[in-house]
């Protein structure tokens, strides 16, 4: 009995040191979590499907004395009398106008695709002059242009300024921009743009990041659900897929497709820098290699006192004002610090960190680190 309990014991120490040996297995091989799943509408479009800049010139009127300046805006005043003869107006010879409740603008505006004759889209109004404001004016009949030169829609209606001013006396008070307004719905499409999406038995979905990763990848998702041979991804922009034929069972399957799941894979390392703000930024595939920087800063610091030579009170010269002028330069030390390898984003934030520098010195430190060969990244400033 003594001897059964033993042989019990044993086992289960046995099957303990195996669990123990398969949760430490487990452990040392589970996979790494994978990425965030993403739709294919999220990572590629149609390609040919897409909205159209629209372009016009146009005047604003019923302002309240907010107008351009005729003496320093012509043009304003030369489209005036366009206006005013395609109307039938004609004014005396010798006559000219200085109106003070006109403005000339550039309205702008997006064709979005698949728009149709008659739909409404929104309008954008900058002023082209010296107006002061463009509050409480209306845009008269403007045509809006595209690329082609040809005409797509026409806007008109009252501007919405999210904004006041006042001035007088030389005192000015504004909030926000006076100089250009909106127009929700305030032109009328009156041409529609062809689109590819019916044309032909294939179409090619552009992929928003030119990786090959990523192309493959939505190439992928559409066969594991369509069936093999339905997309071939062409390059890192450029995926074929074969449509059906009618055009109803073509949007279904552009429907199906556009939410088809995928896991994309590692970006490419990339550092952004803003030059204009200091912000840097870096995506999770930067990698640091070991290191050591030194940074200091150097600061030039110039003051200047006026001076005044006053002659003796029985003198003949003359009171003289001049300007005396104190030059400092200062260095403040920078250590030599050793960066250590860094395989994850927060090692190299941590190692940045341990610079102490501002967000303006890392444009900077980030920009040497990655001529020395430090930095495994492509650096991109904007």
């Amino acid at each position: 009995m003594q001897e059964h309990s033993e042989r019990q014991s044993e086992r289960r120490v046995l099957w303990v040191v195996v669990l123990a040996f398969l949760a430490a297995s487990t452990a040392i091989w589970w996979p790494a979590p994978a990425a965030a799943a993403v739709r294919v509408k999220e990572v590629a479009a149609v390609q040919g499907v897409r909205s159209n800049q629209l372009l016009g010139y146009g005047l604003v009127v019923g302002l309240d004395g907010t107008g351009d300046q005729a003496t320093q805006t012509p043009f304003t005043t030369q489209s005036l009398n366009a206006l005013l003869q395609q109307m039938g107006v004609t004014l005396p010879q010798g006559v000219t106008m200085s109106p003070k409740n006109v403005a000339a603008v550039l309205v702008t505006a997006q064709l979005p695709p698949f728009a149709q004759p008659g739909q409404a889209i929104d309008v954008n109004v900058s002023s082209l002059g010296n107006s002061k404001s463009l509050r409480g004016g209306t845009l008269i009949a403007t045509p809006l242009k595209g690329a082609d030169g040809q005409i797509y829609a026409l806007a008109q209606g009252n501007l919405i300024v999210g904004g006041a001013g006042a001035a007088a006396g030389g005192s000015k008070v504004q909030i926000n921009h006076l100089a250009a307004g909106r127009i929700p719905e305030g032109a009328s499409v009156e041409r529609s743009v062809p689109t590819p999406l019916l044309d032909g038995d294939s179409l090619q979905l552009g992929v928003t990041a030119n990786d090959y990763a990523t192309a493959n990848a939505v190439a992928q998702a559409i066969n594991k659900a369509k069936g093999e041979g339905t997309a071939q991804a062409l390059d890192g922009r450029s995926v074929r897929v074969r449509m059906p034929a009618t055009p109803q069972e073509r949007l279904a399957f552009l429907a199906d497709i556009e939410n088809l799941t995928l896991t994309l894979a590692r970006p490419a390392a990339r550092v952004v820098l803003n030059a204009r703000t200091g912000s840097v930024i870096m995506n999770d595939a930067v990698t640091l290699s070991a290191c050591a920087v030194a940074h200091g800063n150097l600061s030039v610091t110039i003051s200047t006192t006026p001076v005044v030579s006053q002659p003796n009170a029985l003198g003949q010269g003359q009171t003289v004002a001049g300007e005396k002028s104190d030059i400092a330069i200062s260095q403040q030390g920078g250590a030599l610090i050793q960066m250590p390898a860094g395989a994850k984003l927060a090692d190299v934030v941590k190692a940045l960190n341990a610079l102490g520098a501002t967000p303006m010195d890392l444009l900077a430190i980030l920009q040497a680190m990655k001529s020395a060969g430090a930095l495994h990244a492509e650096i991109e400033v904007i």
